[in-house]
């Protein structure tokens, strides 16, 4: 049987202030979704609330406008996927091998608190799957607890969009809070790279995670590895 892959997307189009648009970072979708098709996986898409997704406008821009991202957008096909997108509530979390969320400074809003989510990540992890984030999708991590109340990332290397980068990105001032502090709070091992939006990624165990647009391909390659290390 192929392994499946449960992808992670927003819903929220704005941040608090809502003359700045936001939403899924698009390549950091398009990059893994790409990797994991290479391998032959299955792939499903799931947002907090279901249904639509938002595109985040500045992904939709040199240099992150790349050859996948623009042959998502403009594959009429591709786009429908994310207008429906699955529920957690909708999912059973035993028929996933892997779950990989995905970024844009969105997620911060919804992936946090989702218990529905939280309950799909903890279900996969439990069940010996590889758990996986990219650039702010480590928010859907930040207060997942296990069924012995720990905190998944307590005690675990980890990474994830840095407060430098937020503030380099010139939006420090119009996030809800500090994601990086967050980890570092929850008992996370956090880790960045030595120069900011450049790929960077951490794998500590069944614990796939990288640190910025830049870093999904290589996050998705090392999930891939993980799948194939467990699979032995």
């Amino acid at each position: 049987m192929p392994k499946r892959i449960l992808h992670v997307v927003t819903n929220v189009a704005q941040y608090d202030d809502p003359a700045h648009p936001t939403g899924l970072w698009l390549s950091e979708l398009t990059h893994a979704w790409q990797v994991f098709a290479d391998q032959g996986y299955q792939q499903v898409l799931v947002s907090p609330a279901g249904g639509a997704v938002p595109l985040e406008p500045r992904s939709l821009k040199f240099p992150y406008y790349d050859k996948t991202a623009k042959a998502w957008h403009d594959d009429p096909a591709m786009m429908a996927l994310l207008e429906n997108t699955a529920a957690p509530a909708e999912l059973d979390p035993t028929d996933f091998d892997a779950i990989y969320f995905t970024g844009g400074h969105a997620v911060m809003y919804d992936f946090l608190d989702d218990a529905d989510l939280q309950q799909l990540t903890r279900g996969i992890w439990e069940n010996g799957g590889v758990v996986s984030s990219v650039c702010h999708g480590y928010c859907g991590l930040l207060n997942t607890t296990l069924s012995d109340g720990s905190y998944l990332i307590a005690g675990r290397e980890m990474t994830g969009f840095s407060w430098l980068e937020e503030k380099l990105a010139g939006v420090a001032r119009l996030v809800p809070y500090n994601a990086e502090q967050l980890a570092t709070e929850r008992g996370a091992h956090y880790g960045k790279g030595l120069l900011p939006f450049v790929s960077h990624t951490v794998v500590d165990g069944r614990l796939v995670t990288g640190q910025n647009p830049g870093s999904a391909k290589a996050t998705a390659r090392k999930v891939a590895a993980a799948l194939d290390g467990a699979a032995r």
